[in-house]
């Protein structure tokens, strides 16, 4: 049993035990001749395998004790080589970057965070998952060619947004540009914070929810970023998909419009909207559609339920 953590003597005792339960002490100082009898046998009643009555636990109850023993220990010893990774990946970010690193940091503002993100995924494109409560956050162009090329290089990246956000008509149209692209976005009903994760092994957070401009903080501990991460995959499996989301009131009536009117003027007319208007939102559900006719949009609108 020393697989098991078990000294010869406190073997011996035990399997001792085993076959002459409750014995008297003098009979096993007789028996064994074993000069530290007091000390085993104290030890074998803190692991758990002998009573005060000199009675020895049954053998399939002393094996899973020992085992669940072996265990623990293991498991401490992992977590003390856990900090050995620390280590190495606080050095090696100073490698890179020619400064001193902590496993948590305050980064001043949003484009120093900015400025970071894109060092690690330009040295690393795998993987980025972003939690934020609108997927635009200005008014620039769509077109962001570095973050592109990152995609097209393999970057695996995901952004997660507050359902809030639709109520702004440019928002969805901006993710589902970056949708196509290959930068999936979905839609959470769920509280939102800004959170981002580099490679499930750099996370930043707001270093104060209540003051926009306080900065973040830079994560680099493997336990709080893994158990981040956790947070994300499982906010993502419960968010939708954007082809999932509700019509809102106006594309209903304009999806109805469209199926009810054989003109696009008779329609805009009905709707009190302009045909220009009105055929913009017609080539927005198309899009969402995946339609190419607006024959085949009725279709596949009738298909969800939408008609």
């Amino acid at each position: 049993m020393s697989s098991l953590g078990l000294s010869a003597d406190q073997e011996s005792l035990y399997r001792y035990l085993l076959r002459k339960p409750r014995p008297d002490i003098g009979t096993v100082h007789a028996d064994l001749a074993m000069p530290r009898l007091s000390t085993v046998l104290a030890e074998l009643r803190e692991l758990g395998l002998v009573d005060h009555a000199l009675t020895a636990v049954p053998p399939a109850v002393a094996v899973d004790l020992l085992v669940r023993r072996c265990l623990d220990r293991t498991r401490r010893q992992f977590t003390e080589l856990s900090l050995a990774w620390d280590v190495l990946t606080e050095l090696s970010e100073e490698h890179r970057s020619g400064r001193p690193v902590q496993m948590v940091e305050h980064v001043p503002d949003g484009p120093a965070v900015t400025r970071r993100l894109r060092a690690l995924l330009a040295d690393n494109p795998g993987e980025f998952m972003h939690l934020k409560v609108q997927p635009r956050n200005d008014v620039s162009d769509f077109e962001d060619k570095p973050f592109a090329s990152l995609l097209a290089a393999g970057l695996r990246s995901r952004t997660l947004f507050s359902a809030d956000a639709l109520t702004d008509p440019h928002q969805e149209p901006y993710a589902r540009y970056w949708h196509g692209l290959g930068h999936l976005h979905r839609v959470t009903t769920e509280p939102t914070r800004h959170l981002a994760i580099v490679n499930r092994s750099v996370a930043y957070v707001q270093a104060d929810p209540a003051q926009p401009n306080a900065g973040g903080l830079q994560v680099r501990q493997p336990g709080l970023v893994a158990m981040l991460a956790d947070v994300f995959d499982g906010m993502w499996t419960r968010a939708r998909d954007l082809d999932d989301l509700p019509l809102s009131p106006l594309e209903q009536q304009v999806l109805h419009a469209l199926t009810e009117h054989h003109t696009d003027e008779t329609a805009a007319r009905a709707l009190h909207i302009s045909v220009r208007k009105f055929r913009a939102h017609v080539a927005d559900l198309m899009a969402r559609l995946g339609a190419a006719t607006r024959f085949q949009a009725a279709l596949r609108a009738k298909e969800r339920g939408w008609l």
